[in-house]
């Protein structure tokens, strides 16, 4: 599937806070699943030098003749050989939905998936924990995180030699969980549109962020080295209709900037959009590929580097300590007309699913 969503400026970001009302009959038209980007945007003073960077790095492929420089997470894996550990923070929100709007309220720190809660099945996925050894088409990537995995399989012919080169996450401390008090102007509780007689509130995308805005500046941790991931149970997020499984941002551009994630996770079941994990894979990986939204590619359908939109609802399943968590597919930098001798088995995806470059490459 090929679909993007790009917000608007700050200006409209703010508009869409004091205006909701007026785009709340978006939410009656045919739900679609899809991710969104925000571009680089703040409503609070951004501090132009930070005490530390997030750690990232630079460097283009030629396609056709024309560069396309892209910045990334981490060091460069051609010239160092070393592990990036990102500090990582999660930050639950409860979203609370009114008499006039639903009368739910969903919580992702009490039990949702079994005996785990939302925080909890996050923490030991393998997003976040070392757990599963990721071989694909015979080559072991290692026994590493999935979105590391993911990147070793990106730039495997400079990796395959460079044995110690990984950019992990952090074990993650989880903050205070913040509430956000949904009114009906902004969203309501509707029947999950992907897994009929489950519920799922609704919030637009818009006055969500607004929100996320104002609680990163509660918390003096979250500083532009770190990657504070904000985390909701059974909630998509709306604009122009439903349903936006997450997104990814930041405070500023590169480098000082302060980049943040935010994913959803909905009930399991065949089909599901944004299933237990599916979402969180798909936000980590683009984050990882484009943390400040500026890698600019030649695909006609989306002319940004996302790594998950080409292949939204291909998820794949990995079992760990009993639970099964759903991962969605990632294509490489190969998709996008790099060349093809820098991913593992020269594939365009980490699991081999996509069969095409992005249409419109030259």
């Amino acid at each position: 599937m090929h679909r993007r969503f790009t917000a608007l400026t700050l200006t409209a970001l703010v508009l869409g806070c004091c205006f909701a009302a007026l785009a709340f009959a978006q939410d009656t038209q045919v739900a679609i699943p899809r991710f969104a980007v925000l571009p680089p945007h703040s409503i609070y003073p951004v501090s132009q030098q930070p005490a530390t960077n997030l750690t990232q790095w630079k460097a283009a492929y030629t396609h056709k003749n024309v560069k396309y420089p892209f910045t990334m997470v981490g060091t460069n894996p051609k010239a160092t050989n070393v592990t990036t550990t990102v500090p990582v923070f999660i930050i639950p929100i409860k979203m609370v939905y009114g008499s006039q709007n639903g009368n739910m309220t969903f919580d992702p720190t009490i039990a949702n998936f079994g005996t785990l809660s939302t925080v909890q099945m996050i923490q030991g996925s393998p997003i976040l924990s070392s757990n599963v050894d990721f071989v694909q088409g015979g080559v072991d990537l290692g026994l590493t995180q999935y979105i590391d995995a993911y990147q070793r399989g990106n730039f495997w012919a400079a990796v395959k030699t460079n044995t110690n080169y990984h950019v992990l996450l952090g074990t993650p401390t989880v903050l205070a969980t913040q509430t956000i008090n949904v009114t009906p102007s902004q969203g309501q509780v509707i029947t999950n549109p992907f897994l009929p007689g489950h519920k799922v509130g609704e919030m637009d995308i818009n006055a969500f962020d607004l929100k996320l805005q104002g609680f990163m500046q509660l918390f003096s941790q979250i500083q532009p080295n770190t990657l504070p991931i904000f985390v909701t149970y059974d909630v998509y997020l709306t604009s122009g209709g439903c349903c936006i499984g997450g997104y990814h941002s930041a405070n500023g551009s590169a480098p000082t900037g302060q980049t943040y994630s935010y994913s959803t996770h909905v009930d399991q079941g065949s089909g599901v959009f944004s299933q237990d994990t599916a979402a969180l894979s798909h936000e980590i990986g683009e984050w990882m590929d484009d943390p400040f939204i500026s890698n600019f590619v030649p695909c006609s359908d989306n002319n940004i580097m996302e790594i998950g939109d080409p292949l939204v609802l291909d998820d794949h399943a990995y079992t760990v300590n009993g639970f099964t968590y759903h991962l969605q597919d990632l294509v490489f930098i190969d998709y996008f007309g790099a060349p093809k001798g820098f991913p593992v088995n020269r594939w365009l995806s980490f699991q081999n699913d996509e069969k095409n470059t992005c249409p419109g490459l030259p």
